[in-house]
């Protein structure tokens, strides 16, 4: 288990990786030893968007982005803001990094992604409109359903999900990439 905290947020003393009975039996958290401040380190809730471009022949978008190393293309993610809804939220996240409108949304599934510590909740999304990205991005790609190829993680499991909605057997590549 990773864990990014080292000192209390309340009292400033070291945490201390302690064992403790819960409801779903014995679980090992970062507690704080002076005033009893507990780090839970639940998963992150993190949208996602199988982005399908209405006015594009009904191509799927898949960005690259701007930290990531080599030419890997994915989903259009983001994190889910306090007070609004999951629906709000990839709304949100596909008009900030890629300025598309988004008439239709829906859920594709709930994906694990614990190498990360998140929960994707993705999206089906048709959208429309001039595709201007975000310096998150560094570029995008459109494709036809059935030339998509997925990653098997995270949201490459809901894209090859969306595929399989669409009478399209999902091909995974091969993983890690290889860098050329």
């Amino acid at each position: 288990m990773k864990y990014q905290h080292r000192f209390c947020p309340h009292c400033a003393t070291e945490l201390a990786l302690q064992t403790s009975d819960e409801d779903g039996g014995p679980k090992e958290r970062l507690r704080c030893p002076a005033c009893g401040w507990t780090h839970w380190n639940n998963p992150v809730p993190v949208l996602a968007a199988v982005i399908e471009c209405a006015d594009r022949d009904g191509q799927v978008l898949l960005a690259r982005n701007a930290a990531w190393p080599g030419r890997m293309f994915g989903l259009i993610t983001g994190f889910m803001e306090a007070g609004e809804t999951p629906e709000d939220g990839i709304r949100r996240e596909v008009a900030e990094e890629t300025s598309l409108a988004v008439d239709a949304l829906q859920l594709i599934g709930v994906y694990d992604f614990q190498r990360m510590n998140q929960v994707i909740v993705a999206y089906h999304a048709v959208a429309r409109g001039e595709v201007r990205l975000s310096p998150e991005l560094a570029e995008y790609k459109l494709f036809a359903p059935a030339d998509v190829r997925c990653w098997p993680a995270g949201t490459g499991y809901a894209l090859a999900d969306w595929l399989r909605g669409r009478g399209h057997e999902p091909r995974f590549m091969e993983w890690p990439p290889r860098r050329h």
